[in-house]
């Protein structure tokens, strides 16, 4: 009958390299022994002192893998970090790309709009679930090839300056700004950049008769909503001036278009009577549901500043 070092000896060798295991089991097995040797020089017992040495020793795989270099974790503390920035970039912005992109296809080009929520929501999972899975593959692959990535190593000179009487970060602006310019960029490209139709006729998706007023008065808040993230930059913090100029470009923005989405007046005619869904009243659900969520969005975002002015002034 094997004893406990046999086993454990046996049980640690299984995973390592044959040509490194006749040389490793002498090591072990010496290594196991002078313990034992030690615990039993004190009046211990040979059978208690073996099983609390291998009991120390503990689990055979991973002592196993430390002989062999082999990692025991899908990803770690050498890729980690960028593995979750990357990932949870990527997780922030695609999926909802997707999901949005499949829910207008499905409502439009295949007339289905009752499945277009439905179809969005499946697309924008599958895309989250598809972008976790190979970036974490990719970065487990490169764990157990230790491919260097040739990232540049840390030094104190990437040290954030400190930032406890700034509350507004510099990300933060940046992100506002380049979500204002593209939601410009939409309003004018969405004129020229027409819909395409199955019949081959290409039409802008907003009304054009809004260039007279609308649209130009509404790309001037966008641009005006600029100029109060940059205020709010060199403020560092929420005041409540700058407050009072955020519910009013607020109202100057949500009133109008709310207005023009309860009026009929958003959309381009030619596109609702093109598809049946929205001559049947898909218009009008529209134009409920936008306007409810612009509200909202328009109520949040100034709740959120009166909050962070209140914090400020404490």
């Amino acid at each position: 009958m094997s004893s406990l070092t046999d086993r454990y000896v046996a049980a640690t060798l299984r995973t390592v390299p044959a040509q490194r295991r006749d040389e490793l089991a002498e090591e072990l097995r010496a290594a196991i022994a002078d313990m034992i040797d030690d615990r039993t020089a004190g009046g211990q017992d040979h059978a208690s002192a073996e099983r609390e040495v291998l009991t120390e020793m503990g689990r055979p795989e991973v002592l196993a893998a430390r002989y062999s270099d082999r990692t025991l974790q899908l990803i770690g503390p050498r890729y980690y970090l960028l593995w979750w920035r990357l990932l949870r970039l990527l997780l922030t912005y695609i999926p909802a790309t997707v999901g949005v992109i499949a829910g207008v296809v499905k409502a439009t080009v295949g007339d289905e709009p009752g499945a277009a929520i439905g179809t969005a929501i499946e697309a924008a999972l599958q895309a989250a679930v598809q972008i976790a899975f190979w970036v974490t593959l990719s970065f487990a692959v490169l764990e157990r090839a230790q491919t260097p990535l040739g990232l540049p190593e840390w030094t104190v000179d990437q040290l954030p300056e400190e930032t406890r009487d700034r509350q507004i970060s510099q990300p933060d602006s940046c992100a506002s700004i380049v979500f204002l310019l593209f939601t410009i960029a939409v309003l004018v490209g969405q004129h020229f950049q027409r819909w395409s139709t199955d019949d081959g006729s290409r039409m802008p998706v907003l009304d054009p008769a809004l260039w007279s007023f609308w649209l130009p008065a509404l790309i001037a808040v966008l641009v005006a909503n600029i100029g109060l993230e940059v205020a709010k930059w060199r403020a560092r913090r929420w005041t409540w001036p700058l407050v009072a100029v955020n519910v009013l470009l607020n109202l100057a923005f949500a009133g109008p278009v709310v207005w023009l989405l309860l009026t009929d007046r958003l959309l381009n005619p030619e596109l609702i009577d093109h598809f049946a869904w929205l001559r049947d009243g898909g218009a009008d659900d529209i134009a409920r549901v936008t306007a409810a969520v612009i509200v909202l969005i328009a109520i949040w975002d100034v709740a959120e500043s009166a909050v962070k002015a209140l914090r400020a002034t404490r």
